[in-house]
């Protein structure tokens, strides 16, 4: 299949092939996918990271080769730097490729000096060190980086950093793992699941420890957590139900 990848910042996903139409995730600069339908102002690609589906402003997409598609990714960006595209200043979020090469498909890039980590060694404060600097990012359906994210690309966003690639949504992270029986059998970095009245999964949080949990909502937010759910520490009101916890790291 040909292969594509993002020539902008940020470029939007979504469920049809119109700007009018609810983007459903979103695809960094330099991340990759293959084309499923071609078309003039909308190209509908699957993510080769976690095989998310979407329509993509075209203009956005560079066409790449197979062998461009495998350029090895030395790290993952560790905060919102400027880098240069095509000899133009581009702006970019934390959590972007940082990759082994010259060219984006038939454009220039110099990510310059800027800081990027792979492969992180799991710890408490390596979760914190990279999880703490998105605090106060503004919630947004379908978002994946430091310019709006929602909770579940935030906790597929984080784990990248450590080796670990997440499926898209939350009900789908919440299959991968080891289950854990009991809040206080937690470790810092375990994902807490929440679901809806008609018991659908909807929110994921990543504990920072036995009664706090960081996720995003309406921001990304530090939160208090108990057996049921989670508690707003602004209003005391709670705000997610707990339905089950999974370790990844």
């Amino acid at each position: 299949m040909q292969k594509v990848t993002a020539i902008v910042p940020v470029a939007p996903m979504r469920a049809e092939a119109s700007h009018r139409s609810e983007m459903v995730s979103q695809i960094l600069l330099g991340e990759t996918g293959d084309i499923i339908e071609a078309g003039k102002d909308f190209t509908k690609i699957k993510t080769n990271a976690d095989d998310y589906e979407g329509w993509v402003q075209t203009s956005q997409l560079a066409g790449i080769s197979e062998n461009e598609a495998k350029t090895n990714i030395l790290g993952y960006a560790t905060k919102n730097c400027c880098i240069q595209f095509n000899e133009q200043t581009m702006f970019i979020s934390t959590g972007t490729p940082v990759l082994e090469t010259k060219n984006i498909g038939q454009f220039l890039i110099d990510y310059k000096d800027i800081p990027y980590l792979k492969n992180v060694s799991f710890s408490k404060e390596a979760l914190e060190e990279l999880a703490f600097p998105f605090l106060n990012t503004g919630y947004l359906w379908g978002g994946r980086s430091a310019f709006g994210i929602d909770c579940s690309g935030y906790a597929q966003l984080i784990f990248k950093f450590f080796g670990y690639q997440l499926p898209r949504d939350a009900y789908l992270q919440a299959t991968v793992g080891d289950t854990i029986d009991f809040l206080e059998q937690t470790e810092p970095g375990d994902l807490a699941y929440f679901d809806n009245a008609d018991g659908r999964i909807i929110h994921v949080g990543i504990l920072l420890d036995k009664e706090t949990i960081i996720h995003s909502s309406g921001k990304v937010r530090i939160d208090k957590i108990d057996a049921d759910g989670i508690v707003n520490v602004d209003t005391g009101l709670r705000t997610h139900h707990l339905r089950i916890i999974k370790r990844i790291a």
